[in-house]
C-alpha cells in the first residue's frame, strides 16, 4: 500500500515519496493494478487491463529514478486512457462493438506526450459508446458504475476514466469532453476534471464524434495534479489542424497567488429549476467561500444559456453523421459476415455495429443536415453559437470567471433515465455552453448531498485556463471536499 497507508494518494505526493526512496513505481502500479483486481466485477472501469506492460514501464521508471534520470513528474504514475484515445498496439474500441477489434497502429498526440513523461498506462477505460452519453449506461460492454454507490451512475461519456480515479484504480486519468463528457463525471464521482480551452491540447487520435466539440482533458484526485497532467498533454500538434500555435504554460507555476479582487460572475440561468436542493445548497455554500476568499462575487446573466442543449443537439449529432460515416464495414472495424453485396456490408455492419444511442444521433444529425432541413437547423444551430459565443465575451469583460453548478443533481440511479432520452440530455445542461463557445472549464468537489459528490464548475475565457485552475486552487485549498473518498473495498 503506498505511502503511509493512503490508498489515494496523488501524483505529487507520489512523485515526492518517490525521490526520496520511500515508494516505487513498481509498488504503486502493482497496488492500482490490485485495486483494478478486487474492483472491476462491481465496477468495470476498463476494457483493458495492460498488466505485463505497465509493470514493465514502472520498473524502467524506477531504473531511470535510480540512475537519476527520472523523466519529471509523472514519471512513475499509473494512468488511465479513455478507450476513444488511441494507443498503438492496444484495442482501442470507442466502447462500441463495431470497433470491437480495432488496434491502432499508431499512439495519439497525448499518449505520446504521457509515454515520453514516463508516465504508466494501467488500461483502457470504460465510456459511453463514441462518447454519446452522460450516464455510461450506452457501452457496448456494460456500463460503469459509481464507486460512491454501484448501484448509481459514474457520469458520462468518460465515466471509467472518473470512476477509475475516484476509486483508487489509477491516480489520474485522461478523457475526452464533447458536451460535458469531462466535467460531470468529475462532479458525479468527486474529483478534479477539466477542458481545456478548444485547441489546446491536439485530438489527433481522439476517435472522433463532434470535431468542432471535442476537447481531451485530464482527470486528477486535486488541482495540482490536473494541472501537472495539463501542462504534460498541451501544446501545438501540426497534425492536428485546429491545434493552437501558442507558448507552452507551465499551469502548476500559475496555481497559487491567491483570488484576492478577482471578479466573479454566477449566471443566474445555470440554476435551472430541475437542480436539486441538496446541489443549491452546496453551490451556495461555495460562493460565500469565494466570497470569503476575497473574490468579488455578483449575479449576472446569460439569456442564451436555454438555447445552448438545443444548438448541441444539432450540432453536435450532425458532425457525429460525418464522422461516423467512415465506419462502413470495409476499412476496419466489425464488417457483418452475412452481408451479400457492397450495400449489405454498410447496412448490416453498421446495424450489428451501432448501439442505439449512437443511432439516434446519426438520425438525427442526417436530419438536421437534410435538403430541406439544413438552413431551419443546422445553419440556424450555427448562428446561434456565434452569439453564444459573443455573450460569453462580453461576460469576460465585466469578470474574470463564471462559477456554476457542474451537475444540477448528483450521481442517480442506473436504469433511471435510459427510457428517457431528453431527461438524461439535460444532465448536461450546465456545461453543454462551454463546448459550444470553445472555453475552459473545471470542476472539482464543491459540497456533498446525501452522501453523493457535489461538482463545482469555474469556467474561464478563452485561453483562461490558468486563471481557473488558479481559482479553483484556491477554494480547493480552503476546503476539505477534495479529501473525501469513497468507502469501497
Amino acid at each position: 500500500m503506498p505511502g503511509a497507508g493512503d490508498i489515494f494518494i496523488t501524483a505529487h505526493a507520489a512523485r515526492v515519496l518517490m525521490d526520496r526512496g520511500e515508494l516505487s513505481s513498481t509498488d504503486l502500479t502493482k497496488h492500482c493494478l490490485s485495486r483494478i483486481s478486487a474492483l472491476e466485477d462491481r465496477l468495470h472501469s476498463f476494457l483493458t487491463v495492460l498488466e505485463s506492460s505497465a509493470l514493465q514501464d514502472a520498473a524502467a521508471s524506477d531504473a531511470r529514478r535510480r540512475s537519476g534520470t527520472a523523466l519529471g513528474p509523472l514519471d512513475g504514475i499509473p494512468i488511465a486512457i479513455k478507450d476513444n484515445i488511441s494507443t498503438a498496439g492496444v484495442r482501442t474500441t470507442a466502447g462500441s462493438k463495431i470497433l470491437d477489434s480495432y488496434v491502432p497502429p499508431f499512439d495519439a498526440h497525448v499518449v505520446e506526450r504521457l509515454r515520453a513523461s514516463g508516465a504508466v498506462i494501467v488500461g483502457k477505460a470504460n465510456l459511453d459508446e463514441f462518447a454519446m452519453g452522460s450516464s455510461n449506461e450506452n457501452s457496448a460492454f456494460g456500463p460503469v458504475r459509481n464507486p460512491w454507490d454501484v448501484n448509481r451512475v459514474p457520469g458520462g461519456s468518460s465515466g471509467g476514466p472518473a470512476a477509475a480515479v475516484s476509486a483508487g484504480e489509477a491516480v489520474v486519468s485522461l478523457g475526452s469532453d464533447t458536451g460535458g463528457s469531462i466535467r460531470q463525471p468529475a462532479a458525479l464521482c468527486g474529483i478534479v476534471g477539466m477542458k481545456p480551452t478548444y485547441g489546446l491540447v491536439s485530438r489527433y487520435g481522439l476517435i472522433a464524434f463532434a470535431s468542432s466539440l471535442d476537447q481531451i482533458g485530464p482527470f486528477a484526485r486535486d488541482v495540482t495534479d490536473c494541472a501537472i497532467l495539463l501542462e504534460a498533454i498541451s501544446g501545438h500538434d501540426p497534425r492536428d489542424s485546429t491545434s493552437l500555435q501558442r507558448p507552452r504554460e507551465t499551469f502548476v507555476g500559475s496555481l497559487r497567488g491567491g483570488i484576492k479582487g478577482v471578479r466573479v460572475g454566477v449566471p443566474r440561468e445555470y440554476l435551472v429549476d430541475g437542480i436539486e436542493p441538496g446541489v443549491r445548497r452546496a453551490f451556495e455554500s461555495a460562493l460565500q467561500t469565494l466570497t470569503s476568499l476575497g473574490a468579488a462575487v455578483e449575479e449576472c446573466s446569460l439569456p442564451l444559456t436555454d438555447q445552448a442543449l438545443a444548438v448541441y443537439y444539432i450540432l453536435a449529432p450532425s458532425e457525429a453523421s460525418a464522422n461516423l460515416a467512415r465506419f462502413d464495414g470495409f476499412k476496419y472495424g466489425h464488417s457483418s459476415p452475412g452481408a451479400r453485396t457492397a450495400w449489405d456490408t454498410m447496412d448490416l455492419s453498421r446495424a450489428e455495429g451501432f448501439g442505439s444511442e449512437v443511432k439516434r444521433r446519426i438520425l438525427l444529425g442526417g436530419y438536421a443536415l437534410s435538403a430541406g432541413y439544413y438552413d431551419a437547423y443546422y445553419k440556424k444551430a450555427q448562428q446561434v453559437r456565434t452569439l453564444i459565443r459573443r455573450e460569453f465575451a462580453d461576460a469576460f469583460e465585466r469578470f474574470d470567471a463564471l462559477v456554476t453548478p457542474t451537475s444540477p443533481t448528483v450521481a442517480f440511479k442506473l436504469g433511471s433515465r435510459t427510457q428517457d432520452p431528453l431527461s438524461m440530455y439535460l444532465s448536461d445542461v450546465c456545461t453543454i455552453p462551454v463546448n459550444i463557445a470553445g472555453l475552459p472549464g473545471i470542476s472539482l468537489p464543491g459540497g456533498m448531498s446525501d452522501g453523493l459528490p457535489v461538482g463545482l464548475q469555474v469556467i474561464g475565457p478563452q485561453f483562461g485556463d490558468a486563471r481557473i485552475l488558479r481559482i479553483a486552487y484556491s477554494y480547493e485549498q480552503a476546503t476539505e471536499w477534495h479529501l473525501k473518498r469513497p468507502e469501497i473495498n
